[in-house]
């Protein structure tokens, strides 16, 4: 028997693949005869990311383990709006889905129409590693992914998307890259 979870997470397939790499981990640790047999990357109709996907084959089937698998991504990464997809082996049962998540998106969309000095004086990797270290030193959360698209996004996951919000919104103000900036809430 498998089971489809899908992630309501913007994950790049190779942050997917970490994700797939310690749940997997996990799943030994904790003697959970399960899987990960396959994954997926979703996009919208530009090529940003819409959702993630894990296959995970069961050994054994039980509500219990299907609870053991969504406590761990809940501990892990389980924004809002996830689902367990349990697949039937009886083709006239319909699937039956199971909704999770606690876990509040924010995504940090940056401008691609700045000054050309801004984009001489200025790197996305500072404004990376800034959040980065706000979000830890407040327990709020992590960056989970990022896009390089039409513009360049950050994914920011964690406890509270008004938290988050909050507490980036000063460097946000001063450093230039980040004018004209969009925040939008992806879980």
């Amino acid at each position: 028997m498998y089971i489809q979870v899908t992630l309501n997470a913007k994950l790049q397939p190779m942050h997917r693949h970490d994700l797939e790499d310690a749940l997997t981990e996990i799943f030994e640790k904790e003697n959970i005869k399960a899987e990960i047999t396959g994954g997926g990357t979703g996009q919208e109709k530009n090529g940003e990311i819409a959702y993630s996907d894990l296959e995970i084959a069961l050994e054994e089937f039980s509500d219990e383990i299907i609870k053991q698998i969504i406590n761990l991504l809940e501990k892990i990464l389980a924004p809002k709006g996830s689902k367990v997809t349990i697949f039937s082996k009886d083709k006239n049962t319909e699937s039956k889905v199971i909704k999770f998540g606690k876990h509040e998106g924010l995504g940090l969309y940056l401008s691609n129409d700045l000054d050309d000095n801004v984009y001489k004086e200025c790197d996305v990797n500072v404004i990376y590693g800034e959040i980065q270290k706000l979000l830890e030193e407040n327990n709020l959360g992590r960056i989970e992914s990022y896009w390089e698209g039409q513009e360049t996004a950050l994914y920011l996951y964690g406890k509270s998307f008004d938290e988050i919000q909050n507490i980036i919104k000063p460097f946000l103000e001063e450093y230039p890259l980040c004018e004209k900036c969009r925040i939008v809430k992806i879980a």
